[in-house]
């Protein structure tokens, strides 16, 4: 099947990656732009796989003030180098973070932040409620995990649906963008302010 440079074009702009690349994955996708996107993702996902052990020691904090100055964010992303931290691309990466996790409001970055005991007391009230509605002890843990996964797509930053673009997480946009700069990126801290708390 012969690839049009429209194709290109449209998979370029809805995806942002290189031309090259999207030529290659409507080639794979035979043709079908959201397959195409998919097989970039999927490549984006592997790259970044691939960067995950590299050191990241340069990077920048990512700010946001909400309108009314009552809440702000400060966001720390690192990446490999300096010229990555001081492209665009990044830093408004890293602007958007924050003014999700203003939005959001994560309570960690990452399910290994979360403190233990607020992980138990979690399980407990879902192994309660399983119980007072009467499921079968054999299927109780089940629920108790998947209540579990739930409350960490809720409270875990990187589980989050990105506000900007709910069908996605922020791990996935951090993998798409690892992909597109070529380099390994991390969310390493947050603290958000809200005045009088």
């Amino acid at each position: 099947m012969s690839i049009t440079a429209e194709q290109v074009k449209e998979l370029r702009e809805r995806s942002g990656a290189g031309m090259m690349d999207c030529k290659k994955a409507l080639q794979e996708a035979d043709g079908d732009i959201d397959k195409a996107l998919s097989v970039l993702r999927e490549k984006g996902i592997s790259k970044a796989a691939k960067k995950a052990g590299r050191e990241t020691k340069e990077g920048m904090i990512g700010t946001y003030v909400h309108p009314g100055d009552k809440l702000a964010v400060l966001v720390e992303l690192a990446c490999e180098t300096d010229f990555v931290a001081r492209t665009d691309d990044f830093r408004e990466m890293a602007h958007n973070f924050a003014m999700h996790i203003a939005a959001a409001n994560p309570l960690a970055v990452r399910r290994e932040d979360l403190p233990e005991d607020e992980i138990v007391k979690e399980k407990e009230i879902y192994r309660t409620q399983a119980l007072n509605d009467g499921k079968p002890e054999k299927v109780v843990d089940r629920i108790v995990e998947g209540k579990l996964d739930k409350y960490y797509s809720e409270v875990c930053l990187l589980e989050q649906p990105y506000v900007k673009d709910p069908d996605h997480t922020i791990n996935e946009v951090l993998n798409d963008a690892i992909a597109k700069l070529g380099e390994n990126m991390s969310i390493r801290r947050f603290v958000r302010f809200r005045l009088g708390e």
